[in-house]
C-alpha cells in the first residue's frame, strides 16, 4: 500500500477547561478528497489550525510524507507542501485578481529574484496565467477583487491557495454562502484538483460531501466520532444521532 501523505496522531488542544480537539488521529491518502464534517462547535476549524501551524497542539503529531511538522510555523508547512484557505474570505480586495495570484505565486521564484523587478518574475506570471485559465477567471484578471461576486471570490481563494503548487490543500468551507449553481461548479472544480493535489476540506453540505468525497471523517465535541467511505458514514447510527438526534 502507498504510504499516507498526511498523518495526524493523537492531536489535542485545550482552551481553559474546554478540550477543543481531543486525541484525534487519522491518515490521508495521496490524491484523495477527504472531508471533515460535524455539528457546529465540533472542533473542525481548530483541527485545521493545528494541522496548518496556526495553533500549537498540547499533544500529538502532524506528519507530512513521514516527516514530523508538529507546531511548525505556517511558512515551514508551506515549504513542506501544505497550503490552506480560510472560512472567511482572505484576499486583497483593492488589488486585481491577477495581483492576488501573483503575490501568492511569487514564492515559486528563486531567492536570486528577490531584488529584481516584478516584471522579471516569469515563473510566477506563468503560474498566474495557468490558474486564471483553470479557474475561468481570465476575463476578470484585472478586476479589483472587491468587484467579484461572492462565488468568484471563493473560487479565487482556492486558486490563491494553489498558487504555490502544494501537495496538500486544506479548504475550510469553500462553498460557504454560495448559490446552488456556484456550489456545484466549485464541487466539480475541487473534484478535478485531486489529479494534482491531495484535498482535505471542511464542508457542511452533506449531500455535497457524499458526492464529492473519497473518505469522510466525522467530529463531535472535539473527538473523532467515525470515519470511512461516504456510504459507511451515512449509515452509521452514531453519526445519525450526532446530526439528527436519532439513529
Amino acid at each position: 500500500m502507498t504510504a499516507p501523505i498526511l498523518e495526524i496522531r493523537d492531536l489535542s488542544v485545550s482552551f481553559g477547561g474546554l478540550r477543543a480537539v481531543d486525541d484525534v488521529s487519522f491518515s490521508i491518502a495521496r490524491n484523495h478528497i477527504t472531508t471533515v464534517i460535524g455539528p457546529n462547535g465540533a472542533g473542525k476549524s481548530t483541527l485545521f489550525n493545528l494541522i496548518s501551524g496556526a495553533l500549537r497542539p498540547r499533544n500529538g503529531q502532524v506528519l507530512i510524507e513521514g516527516v514530523e511538522y508538529t507546531a511548525q510555523p505556517p511558512y515551514r508547512l508551506q515549504a513542506a507542501g501544505l497550503a490552506r484557505s480560510f472560512q472567511i474570505t482572505n484576499l486583497f480586495f483593492e488589488l486585481s485578481v491577477a495581483e492576488n495570484l501573483r503575490l501568492a505565486a511569487q514564492v515559486l521564484e528563486p531567492l536570486s529574484m528577490a531584488w529584481r523587478p516584478i516584471g522579471s518574475s516569469r515563473i510566477a506570471r506563468a503560474r498566474v496565467d495557468e490558474l486564471l485559465h483553470r479557474f475561468e477567471l481570465t476575463t476578470k484578471a484585472q478586476y479589483p477583487v472587491g468587484k467579484l461576486s461572492h462565488g468568484e471570490q471563493r473560487r479565487l481563494e482556492v486558486a490563491v491557495a494553489l498558487a504555490c503548487k502544494p501537495k496538500i490543500l486544506l479548504l475550510d468551507e469553500p462553498t460557504q454562502g454560495m448559490s446552488h449553481g456556484d456550489t456545484q461548479e466549485t464541487a466539480a472544480l475541487i473534484k478535478s484538483l485531486a489529479v494534482d493535489v491531495t484535498v482535505l476540506l471542511i464542508e457542511h453540505d452533506l449531500e455535497l460531501v457524499m458526492s464529492l468525497s473519497d473518505h469522510v471523517i466525522v467530529m463531535h465535541q472535539g473527538r473523532k466520532l467515525a470515519e470511512g467511505s461516504p456510504a459507511d458514514v451515512r449509515s452509521n447510527p452514531a453519526v445519525q444521532t450526532a446530526y439528527f438526534g436519532h439513529a
